[in-house]
């Protein structure tokens, strides 16, 4: 019976691998840890920067559309530059140092450009624009080599007025 038993530990020893005297392979196991874990937390910090800029981006896009379409319900809306800026801080609490620019142009039904007077347009009609630029500083987190500090997020949006 103990030959049976030597048997099996030579076999599991020599054809599997095993040596004699190694119990444990934990050592291994912590170099690889220490070797991967400084990448892995790399990568967590940048999806995460990555994460807060995407983040950043949408929110002073939806900030310009949600100063726009207040804008763009007629023309006494579209002349109202305060109420346009507070429409779009309104749809961004959560940006501190949102910029809101303003501004609307003419064009001409036939396709001729316009100052938005009266007299302008004398063969067709004037159509109305309006457009809202947003803008805001992210800064990131931490200090990457080759990457600046802090970023410039845009956003704009155009509609036309309606008439």
């Amino acid at each position: 019976m103990r030959n049976e038993v030597e048997g099996k530990s030579w076999f599991r020893n020599r054809i599997l691998g095993r040596r004699p005297g190694i119990k444990s392979v934990s050592g291994q196991a912590q170099v690889e840890l220490a070797v991967l874990l400084p990448v892995a937390i790399a990568l967590l910090v940048g999806i995460t920067e990555i994460g807060r800029y995407a983040n950043t981006c949408i929110v002073v896009s939806h900030a310009a559309n949600a100063g726009v379409q207040y804008a763009a319900q007629n023309r006494v809306t579209a002349s109202s530059d305060a109420l346009i800026i507070q429409a779009a801080k309104a749809d961004a609490p959560n940006i501190a140092h949102l910029t809101v620019t303003p501004g609307h142009y003419c064009t001409c039904a036939n396709g001729s450009s316009s100052t938005c007077q009266p007299t302008d347009c004398s063969n067709s009609r004037i159509i109305e624009y309006v457009k809202v630029n947003t803008q805001t500083q992210m800064n990131s987190v931490f200090s990457y080599p080759g990457f600046p500090r802090s970023f410039t997020v845009k956003g704009e949006k155009i509609m036309r007025v309606s008439q």
